[in-house]
């Protein structure tokens, strides 16, 4: 077996053993990185928006 697919699979079992171990914290995480996305997103629109 490939050293990435290795890799792949302990990262996806630690991800899903912490949401199953701390579901709120896991939530939080997932809601403040949507909300990093679309602060990003908008900041690009208001970029893109100036140079017109």
């Amino acid at each position: 077996m490939n050293l990435k697919k290795v890799v792949t699979w302990v990262v996806i079992a630690f991800v899903v053993f912490y949401v199953i171990q701390a579901p709120e914290k896991s939530a939080e995480i997932v809601k403040s990185a949507g909300e990093t996305l679309g602060d990003a997103a908008s900041s690009l629109g208001d970029f893109v928006s100036s140079l017109i």
